[in-house]
């Protein structure tokens, strides 16, 4: 594998109820023998509340640490509320989760973003939030969702537009969902090139199926859309491998997907 390829595995590709049953860090280590170099914890994966107390998430980051892998922190939240209200209380307990477990990485909903908000005012609450939380902090991306509210180009294309006009370009990063537009019936092509410049993680899937019915699935390994979209994004940020592994032989098929990612 290319040293700048790093490639991540997302809990929910070993199956929710696998890791709700067993927890996180048994299918960590599936990931680190399978050759991943990152593994990204889901907050609603958990079995209960008492796995995010601060003492489990620092035990999990320590046992993550000592296997060779880092880690992202993943929390279905949202930066903002359905009424378009920034949501402080969110992002800080978000953050302090994530820092607890030592993550590199911090991933949020991007919620209720209106695409006219003033980066001076988004910074100022980003910073205000983050004061607030405590100890060193993980890198903040937002990832586009599957609901339209979260999930709109122009939600992102005015987020950061807002954030460069003003000079506050990076403050903040873009997890790219490629599978995650098609419940929007958005080409993934049409937006990753005029938001790669943003984008510091991404979630590799396809979705199969139509509607309420789609759901996340392997891309083809002859998939030239898929390609032509990795092409567009940057090529040193990590992936995150985020569709279902085949249960009937997961290592293998892990271990295949690890390396397969880490070359197209």
């Amino acid at each position: 594998m290319s040293d700048a390829m790093e490639i991540v595995i997302v809990a929910s590709a070993f199956g929710m109820d696998a890791v709700r049953a067993s927890g996180h860090l048994k299918w960590a280590r599936v990931a680190r023998q399978v050759g991943a170099a990152g593994f990204e914890v889901r907050r609603e994966l958990f079995a209960s509340d008492a796995d995010a107390a601060p003492g489990q998430l620092r035990a999990l980051g320590a046992a993550l640490a000592e296997l060779g892998l880092w880690s992202v922190f993943s929390t279905p939240a949202s930066l903002y509320t359905s009424a378009g209200r920034f949501d402080a209380e969110a992002l800080r307990l978000a953050l302090d989760e994530a820092t607890a477990l030592g993550a590199r990485f911090v991933k949020l909903q991007l919620g209720g973003f209106a695409h006219d908000a003033e980066g001076a005012a988004i910074v100022a609450q980003l910073m205000q939030a983050k004061q607030q939380a405590r100890g060193a902090q993980p890198r903040l991306v937002v990832e586009n969702g599957q609901l339209a509210e979260g999930g709109s180009p122009a939600q992102f294309v005015g987020l950061f537009d807002a954030l460069a006009r003003e000079g506050h370009a990076g403050r903040l990063g873009m997890t790219f969902d490629i599978g995650n537009w098609a419940w929007l019936d958005v080409a993934p092509l049409d937006v990753a090139e005029r938001l790669a410049s943003y984008v510091e993680y991404i979630h590799c899937k396809t979705a199969a199926g139509e509607g309420a019915r789609r759901f996340p699935a392997a891309p083809a390994e002859d998939d030239a859309q898929f390609r032509a979209v990795l092409d567009r994004l940057p090529r040193h940020v990590p992936r995150g491998i985020e569709f279902p592994f085949d249960v009937s032989r997961i290592g293998t098929d892990a271990a295949r997907y690890v390396e397969w990612l880490a070359s197209v």
